[in-house]
């Protein structure tokens, strides 16, 4: 089975990119979604332990928790070292799943993947990418974002170029839809015919 990393930074549409290579029949691991239920489940107790303030109605509030991140320089490497082995325990279980299913292809959607050194679990990395311009239109439209918080999440971000510059494959997110979707189908046709050989 081959394992393909998905990243890109934010506004990079790596989302759009990983609903295409579901289309074409890959499994969907979304790191963020294995976040999410983590932080209703899980991760409730330990990460509690840590910043009690975001904890609401038995959940992780996560607005609460961004606050307390940006007010503490040294926080988000606490959190990292609780939530990060539960996330990869996941990992471990949906690529289980696939393999034992007969899947041949999962994407490991994963924002910091380049970041965390999580190239090393995966066979190929793809990244999503798109001019600097539209991506800060498309992540300014969001609810609840400002110029602020763009740029702080942006320097946890490595640069777009370096993460182009270690990718094997590139998705350019910038254009329409239909050429967004026709590239992904170039890669899984690429990666078949490489696991064929």
């Amino acid at each position: 089975m081959i394992r393909i990393g998905l990243t890109g930074s934010i506004g990079m549409g790596k989302s759009t990119v990983a609903r295409f290579f579901a289309a074409e029949g890959a499994v969907i691991h979304d790191a963020d979604a294995v976040v999410h239920a983590l932080y209703r489940g899980k991760a409730v107790e330990p990460v509690g332990a840590l910043f009690p303030e975001a904890v609401v109605d038995g959940a992780i509030d996560r607005t609460k928790l961004t606050a307390l991140l940006a007010a503490d320089p040294g926080a988000l490497k606490r959190l990292e070292a609780v939530v990060h082995p539960l996330v990869h325990e996941a990992e471990i279980e949906r690529i289980a799943q696939a393999r034992a299913a007969g899947r041949r292809m999962i994407v490991l959607d994963i924002p910091l993947l380049l970041e965390t050194g999580g190239e090393s679990r995966v066979d190929v990395v793809v990244v999503a990418s798109a001019a600097a311009e539209l991506q800060r239109e498309r992540v300014l439209r969001r609810t609840g974002m400002t110029v602020e918080k763009f740029e702080r999440i942006l320097g946890r971000q490595m640069p777009d170029a370096e993460k182009r510059r270690r990718a094997h494959f590139v998705v350019d997110t910038s254009g329409r839809f239909e050429a967004t979707a026709e590239t992904v189908a170039g890669i899984v046709r690429a990666l078949a015919a490489r696991a064929a050989a």
